[in-house]
């Protein structure tokens, strides 16, 4: 029979000492294990878990060392839904964002040095997820070993979203009992967008035809589509993604018609010099490109997409994003916009609804919308004093 641990006067008081796990050892105020050096000589010492760390949190801190997963924690709920038939029918792209959202929440240090991750789910509650999200909503500065962090409350709201969903299934699937992410209040996020003032677009927009027309993977060159993408932004007072699915059914004899996400109304823009050239060019670009790899064309309209790469395969909205963010960095790099001048391709659709009579052709359904899009500043009469006899 192993002898018993010695009893240790500056162990905190809450820890039961005969029920400490073996391999953990207490020192200068915080738990530790030994492990191999990695050149020889001496056990080096990790710290694990701080002074306020609960007899629970360093079992299963050995538990996952062993094992690797511990049952019923943060890390393991969440394992568990990324294996699960629901996980695998999200789109790639959904997948890769709540990988994401998990690895940071299993990362984030706690103050007794032990990681969210390592938490028994039904021991959190909505106080301790609230906490959390006002913490990486207002930043917070470097405290012993946890780094400063900064404000960031669309991150915030996103992990939230995230560990709602993910403990929701848990729930259903035997995995937890409770939902510590439901009922937690969002952090309250700021309106944000950049529309560039007309100087600044009309610059990039004829910096993205000029060196749209070079040859591609030169120097200097970019997609030669983006000058068109901005123009369908602008005029149609489109989004990135509406931009991308535009299809030969979208043309009408009097105009555009758009297809709008999120519940906007769709309508039809009349055609304009700019929209027919760019609506032209791109159909022109397209067939040179199946023409060039050999495609098929597709008898229906709504699946002969208007914009394709290079290859001549439908473009997608992270390549769009890709082309932009590459072209933006190059203009600046070269003088044509500063770095407090940059927007982003959907500040183009505001910039589309503040330049048109018609607020409600961005297709916004309410007014409290066309009111966020609408950044025109109205010019006012006067106040006239009344006229009055004594």
């Amino acid at each position: 029979m192993p002898r018993p641990r010695k009893y240790h006067p500056s162990i905190p008081p809450h820890i039961d000492q005969s029920k400490i796990p073996k391999g953990i050892y207490w020192g200068d105020g915080r738990w530790y294990t030994l492990i191999p050096h990695p050149e020889g000589g001496r056990h080096q010492k990790r710290t694990i878990a701080g002074r306020g760390a609960r007899l629970s949190d360093l079992h299963a801190i050995i538990e996952q060392q062993h094992t690797g997963n511990v049952k019923g924690t943060v890390s393991d709920v969440f394992n568990q839904f990324h294996h699960s038939s629901e996980f695998a029918g999200l789109a790639k792209a959904t997948q890769k964002d709540y990988q994401w959202c998990a690895q940071t929440i299993q990362s984030f240090l706690l103050k007794d040095n032990t990681t969210l991750g390592s938490k028994a789910v039904n021991r959190l509650n909505v106080p301790t997820w609230q906490r959390l999200v006002e913490v990486i909503a207002q930043g917070r500065p470097a405290q012993g070993d946890c780094e400063a962090i900064q404000p960031a409350p669309s991150k915030a709201n996103h992990m939230l979203r995230y560990a709602r969903r993910a403990f929701a299934w848990g729930i259903r699937h035997g995995h937890c009992t409770t939902n510590p992410a439901h009922g937690v209040k969002q952090a309250k996020e700021r309106a944000r967008y950049r529309m560039p003032d007309l100087k600044t677009f009309t610059a990039i927009h004829a910096f993205a035809a000029e060196r749209g027309q070079r040859q591609a993977h030169r120097i200097g060159s970019v997609a030669p589509y983006l000058a068109a993408a901005m123009t369908f932004a602008y005029g149609l007072r489109l989004r990135g993604i509406e931009v991308c699915t535009l299809t030969d059914a979208h043309h009408k004899p009097e105009g555009i018609l758009s297809n709008r996400r999120k519940g906007s109304r769709d309508n039809i823009t009349r055609w304009n010099d700019e929209l027919r050239s760019a609506w032209d060019w791109l159909v022109q670009y397209r067939a040179a490109r199946w023409s060039s790899h050999k495609r098929a064309t597709p008898l229906r309209p709504e699946n002969r997409f208007l914009f394709v790469n290079q290859s001549g395969a439908r473009l997608s909205k992270s390549s769009l994003d890709t082309a932009w963010q590459r072209m933006i960095v190059m203009a600046i790099m070269e003088g044509v916009i500063t770095e407090e001048e940059r927007f982003s391709l959907h500040g183009l659709k505001h910039r589309g609804i503040t330049d048109s009579e018609d607020k409600r052709s961005g297709g916004h359904r309410t007014e409290a919308m066309r009111e966020r899009y609408d950044h025109e500043i109205p010019i006012v009469e006067p106040p006239k004093k009344p006229e009055f006899s004594r």
